[in-house]
């Protein structure tokens, strides 16, 4: 059973559900990324996306557009990203941490390379963008091979063949776009989410965690209402932009903003 696996059959256990920020490494420094990790797990994260820093991030908006630039002015490549996992994992080896970039740069290192890296430095999961199923049978039996679960993408207009077919090739969860979109975009439909959840999981045995739109603490509680996570992005990110001359203010903010959807996605089991 993969870590990711356990932590999730775990907070089923509990009727809990699962909350999963994101931040991308190297942002606004590569010296503040592991502080930062821990912060969130200090504030209730359950699993870590670390986003890889990269030049065209055609699935996201400005706010983690942006933050992939200040990554990058710093040089942050994808080998320091995967150290910054190593030494997250010398003082916490519960918290799954979960990579969601694209292709290029793990091409550019070497599948199989980055594979054994990846799972060297602790990494648990690895979530590309822009590879789909169908395009991923060069990458994915080295990932299955290293333990390291396989994460994709479902959306709206996504249909029960492709949803079943992207389930047969995953592990870990399924990660559910809200909307139409890129990241940090506004307006989500929590009934529609809730009738696309539901429908997404008679045709899955694996757990579905939702991003885009999940801004605060209601939004989280009501969207961990109808699905088995919920995941935070852009508003984190925009917490660290505002934040980034001051990093203790920083930590603070950033608690201040996840320790609520902690506490409102624990009020659900009560």
């Amino acid at each position: 059973m993969s870590r990711i696996t356990g932590v999730l059959q775990a907070l089923k256990d509990q009727g809990r559900k699962a909350l999963i920020p994101f931040i991308t490494a190297g942002d606004p420094a590569p010296d503040q990324t592991v502080a930062l990790m821990h912060t969130l797990v200090d504030a209730g994260a359950d699993i870590i996306e670390l986003g890889v820093p990269f030049s065209d991030p055609m699935a996201d908006g400005p706010v983690i557009q942006l933050a992939c630039e200040r990554a990058l002015v710093h040089g942050t490549s994808l080998r320091q990203v995967l150290g910054m996992v190593r030494t997250f994992r010398e003082t916490d080896d519960r918290t799954p941490v979960v990579l969601m970039g694209y292709l290029n740069p793990m091409e550019a290192m070497g599948y199989g390379a980055f594979a054994d890296l990846a799972k060297a430095s602790g990494v648990d999961g690895i979530l590309t963008v822009d590879l789909p199923p169908e395009e991923a049978d060069e990458v994915a039996p080295l990932f299955t091979a290293r333990e390291l679960d396989a994460i994709f993408l479902l959306s709206p207009t996504t249909t029960d063949d492709r949803i079943r077919a992207i389930s047969e090739h995953s592990s870990g969860y399924v990660y559910y776009v809200s909307f139409k979109g890129v990241t940090g975009a506004q307006g989500i439909n929590v009934a529609e989410v809730a009738e696309k959840v539901q429908h997404i999981h008679e045709l899955t045995a694996l757990p579905v965690a939702v991003g885009f739109g999940i801004r605060d603490a209601k939004t989280a509680a009501d969207v961990g209402k109808v699905s088995d996570g919920v995941i935070v992005g852009s508003v984190l990110v925009d917490t660290i932009a505002n934040n980034q001359d001051n990093p203790e203010q920083l930590k603070k903010a950033l608690t201040d903003l996840l320790h609520p959807m902690r506490e409102a996605l624990d009020g659900l089991a009560s």
